[in-house]
């Protein structure tokens, strides 16, 4: 029970739940709008974006977290720019962690949103049109509903993916103890120390909650 109060535990399970909340709240949004320009919009190089959008879901993470450190990195595209302009540093820091988490379990709400979306049957869609629904007007309350079972277990496997990010999340956030250093740092710092019983309740923590949350997937698009 003592090792449940160690600083060592909590403060990875803090960062952790608040990496994996942020990130899956970004992929949700992102993933969704991404799934809908897909399902709606016919247009050339529609298979490769849906490819590139997918990529992360097979990359090794080392690919993906050098690819993030051209990007964001102190030198790279974005980070450079950020850093200049706005003084903001996405390296070795949370917002690191987010973005790298975020990443990762993006495919994982993208293609659940998109098949949930796709099932929606056009001829709902089309009658929602007809009694002079915008299209906005149409996605909130046609298609999304209809499709939100899906949605969700999409958005609750790209929860668990960001919990267990730990490759991509190493180079671009570092493993800094308190700062950014996630469950699944700390079951690896705490197997480089020899601390066995720390990475026994580590692992055994991350568990639980992975299963917990692929039961009651299961249980979400477990047809009715």
């Amino acid at each position: 029970m003592s090792i449940l109060l160690d600083t060592t535990f909590l403060s990875p399970l803090r960062l952790t739940l608040q990496v994996a909340s942020v990130a899956t709240l970004i992929s949700l949004v992102a993933g969704i709008a991404a799934a809908y320009i897909l399902k709606r919009y016919e247009f050339p190089g529609r298979n490769i974006l849906d490819a590139v959008l997918t990529l992360p879901l097979v990359l090794p993470p080392t690919v993906l977290g050098y690819y993030l450190l051209v990007l964001i990195g102190r030198r790279g595209v974005i980070g450079q720019f950020l850093q200049e302009q706005f003084g903001i540093q996405l390296m070795f820091t949370l917002k690191g962690a987010v973005i790298a988490a975020a990443v990762v379990s993006f495919p994982l709400v993208f293609k659940s949103a998109r098949a949930a979306l796709e099932g929606v049957s056009g001829n709902l869609e089309n009658a929602a049109r007809t009694l002079g629904c915008s299209e906005i007007s149409v996605f909130l309350r046609v298609s999304l509903p209809l499709a939100l079972r899906g949605i969700v277990a999409g958005a609750m496997l790209a929860f668990a993916r960001a919990m267990g990010e730990f490759g991509a999340t190493l180079m671009v956030a570092g493993n800094l103890p308190g700062k950014t250093q996630t469950m699944s740092l700390a079951v690896y710092s705490a197997v480089q120390a020899g601390r066995d019983d720390l990475a026994n309740t580590l692992v055994l923590a991350i568990s639980i909650v992975c299963v917990a949350i692929l039961f009651i997937t299961s249980k979400l698009v477990k047809p009715t």
